[in-house]
């Protein structure tokens, strides 16, 4: 086999571009996030919302840097959906400028023969390629060996036993890259013998490596791109490549045949079974239960009962200790810091509007965790499976389950991962009623309001009403968004029949460095994401609070140094009192008293007024808004943002502004409103058009407005 191969020696190298490629669930991701750790950023592929995860690593002791690529799941070199078409542009096109100097295919060696198939595809390439078994802890478990120096001969290719979770392995793999390594110089198939001419013909007209290049190009021809490949012959392609005899699904279909017979013999040689009597699996015994008819959908409500329960019970100690940390260094700096406008703009502007938002980041923390466990353990992949038959009466398949329940994180990555969906209209319809799903975004509104509208009061010992409460508003948008999809399917015209399949992981224990490495990951665009914004606004709203139209600030200070109002009222009421009516007659205030007889039907006043105008650039940014407007509004620095909404009182009838009504009003209007910029840019980002954010825009503002007014009048 040697004369069949060359080798080539990246040792010599300064600097190394590897690609990660595999299949869906072969543990990929978990693999980049061992060899890179904290060294990623995440930006976009051009010409595409395809995330592009990217780490970087210094190897063979500092001499080397390797920029790892997370190319996107595949299960072959035909694409069928935007993710899998930015994997076969990088690998199959020499001058796309990810085009990598070394790949790495992850394949799961507890289902080899599947893998094998991309695999042999990449490896007909004739690029520089190892092959990195992942789990073979199962394989062993199983009480089945490979031989994966025979693999190796088979392959032509170097092979590598890894486990995303043993370091020792990684090591293994490391040192592989810098070793002379095989590059196959003969065909896994013969894939000539399938249309002969035309392989020769279009061989010739774009210089291909192999045959199985251009036999690849002949099957994606409709889909390539010339702009991005530097393509000569144009015309002479065009013409070649254009005519209707040409029946692509024939060629994958003889194809997929071909290197199965390779594949089951390779398959049958080097993975040694010792046991013939194979019990009941782990992951089999546990589905029979998790993917139940009916039992699937109760224990999934259970778990996320479980989830919502767990997000209020832990993350109120943290959430207290960090109100009170705002609240010392508020005091701190009003005592010692010499009074004036950077005081107060510091104070009552930033101090107010940062502590507001990143009191919530325990509960952002946990719910992202969670989310991170049920994906790495292998759940999620079992509740799209379980949701599918109930997605498809609402015009949505199983695949729509991950971009829905990724909403409840974040509704902008979740729109993004709707790219796996092969259908027009499923995916429109999952982009359109996305939004309505809970967000991480919505969080801090949530739990504000309940915290201070709902007793917490426990039901059983852990179990409380506050839990149950959050649980129900993600509930409610659920429901929205299936009812939702039931109308867009009715609307969505579209001739092409949809098909649901999705290969179920073995379940495993989470990998707490991949959780650990999420949490971080999100926390730290939810801080800095929102944190500029809130920032901003916070600047901003502390002038508009703190200035108002000609000298009206001085006439109220003037007003309470009268002998009259010095006798009425103490220094700390007096200070309240001008506070609040500086506050009315402001900048901030006027706006919040021409919006007021719009939103007064639903139980909110000017002051909730200025929140909502300021959250549409993005929902969280409500709390941080409201903690500027109450630190202007009150001098006590020694109250936290929920004392002080507590204790505030509706100026017509003396009565809390935040009672049960409004509180439930300003929950259901955030559950519905699309109060979210950065998500409807997304939108139109993914459906190359504005009309549908603009309806998308319409229709959830409406329906927020409808719903909170029902609420508030039921209700008051």
């Amino acid at each position: 086999m040697k004369e069949n191969q060359s080798f080539v020696d990246f040792s010599e190298k300064t600097s190394l571009k590897i690609a990660l490629v595999g299949n869906p669930n072969s543990g990929k991701s978990t693999l980049f996030n061992a060899l890179t750790g904290l060294n990623q950023k995440t930006g976009n592929f051009p010409g595409v919302t395809v995330d592009k995860k990217s780490g970087f690593v210094k190897l063979k002791e500092g001499q080397i840097l390797a920029e790892f690529i997370d190319l996107p799941g595949t299960y072959s070199l035909y694409p069928k959906s935007i993710d899998e078409t930015v994997a076969f542009e990088v690998l199959c096109n020499p001058n796309n400028e990810f085009h990598p100097d070394l790949t790495i295919i992850v394949a799961d060696a507890s289902n080899l023969k599947r893998n094998l198939f991309l695999v042999s595809q990449i490896i007909d390439l004739r690029i520089p390629v190892i092959l990195a078994l992942n789990m073979m802890d199962l394989v062993e478990k199983e009480g089945d060996v490979i031989d994966i120096i025979r693999l190796s001969e088979k392959l032509g290719v170097k092979v590598v036993g890894v486990s995303a979770r043993n370091k020792g392995s990684l090591d293994v793999l490391k040192q592989a890259l810098f070793e002379p390594l095989p590059v196959r110089q003969y065909d896994f198939i013969n894939i000539k013998k399938l249309a002969p001419e035309l392989i020769e013909k279009l061989s010739a007209l774009i210089n291909a490596n192999s045959d199985f290049a251009a036999f690849q190009f002949i099957n994606n021809f409709p889909q390539i791109s010339f702009d991005n490949n530097n393509i000569d012959n144009k015309e002479k392609i065009v013409t070649l490549l254009s005519t209707p005899l040409i029946d692509r699904n024939k060629l994958q279909s003889e194809e997929t045949v071909e290197r199965y017979k390779v594949i089951n013999r390779i398959v049958g040689e080097c993975r040694i079974q010792k046991s013939a009597i194979k019990t009941k699996s782990f992951s089999n015994k546990l589905d029979s239960f998790l993917t139940h008819r009916v039992g699937g959908y109760i224990i999934f409500l259970i778990i996320l009962f479980f989830i919502f329960q767990t997000i209020f019970f832990l993350s109120s100690y943290p959430m207290q200790w960090i109100e009170t940390l705002f609240v010392s260094f508020s005091n701190i700096a009003a005592q010692n810091l010499p009074q004036g406008e950077l005081t107060n703009l510091f104070v009552n502007g930033i101090l107010a509007g940062l502590g507001g938002i990143i009191v919530f980041v325990p509960q952002i923390a946990f719910l992202f965790a969670f989310i991170a466990i049920l994906e790495d353990t292998g759940y999620m992949a079992r509740v799209s499976f379980i949701l599918d038959k109930l997605m498809r009466k609402f015009g949505l398949n199983g695949r729509s389950v991950i971009p829905l329940i990724s909403g409840m994180a974040c509704a902008i990555p979740a729109i993004m991962s709707t790219r796996t969906i092969s259908s027009w209209k499923e995916r429109m319809i999952t982009i359109l009623t996305t939004p309505l799903m809970s967000c991480s975004a919505r969080l801090p509104v949530y739990t504000l309001m309940i915290s201070l509208i709902i007793p917490n009061d426990k039901i059983t010992g852990f179990f409380n009403y506050q839990g149950l409460i959050l649980m129900s508003l993600y509930m409610i948008g659920f429901v929205a968004a299936m009812a939702a999809a039931l109308v867009l399917q009715k609307i969505l015209k579209a001739r092409e029949k949809s098909y649901f399949i999705m290969e179920l992981p073995v379940y495993r224990s989470p990998q707490w460095r991949t959780v650990g490495l999420t949490i971080f990951d999100k926390v730290k665009s939810f801080l800095i994401d929102a944190g500029k914004i809130i920032l901003a606004i916070s600047v901003l709203l502390w002038f508009l609070s703190s200035h108002a139209p000609g000298n009206k600030i001085k006439i109220i200070e003037k007003k309470y140094e009268t002998v009259d109002m010095l006798k009425k009222y103490n220094d700390a009421e007096r200070k309240l009192k001008i506070s609040s009516e500086q506050l009315e007659v402001s900048y901030a205030g006027i706006i919040g008293k021409f919006i007021e007889p719009a939103i007064s039907p639903l139980g909110f006043d000017w002051k909730i007024g200025i929140a909502l105008v300021t959250s549409f650039a993005a929902r969280e940014v409500f709390v941080g808004t409201m903690a500027t407007i109450y630190s202007v509004g009150n001098s006590d620095n020694t109250q936290t943002l929920r004392e002080k909404m507590y204790l505030e009182k509706n100026s017509s009838t003396g009565l809390p502004t935040f009672s049960v009504a409004v509180g439930f009003s300003l929950m259901i209007f955030y559950a519905f409103a699309m109060q979210c910029m950065s998500t409807l840019a997304v939108v139109y980002r993914e459906t190359k058009h504005w009309k549908w954010p603009a309806i998308q825009f319409l229709f959830m503002s409406a329906l927020a407005y409808i719903s909170s007014f029902l609420v508030y009048q039921l209700l008051k």
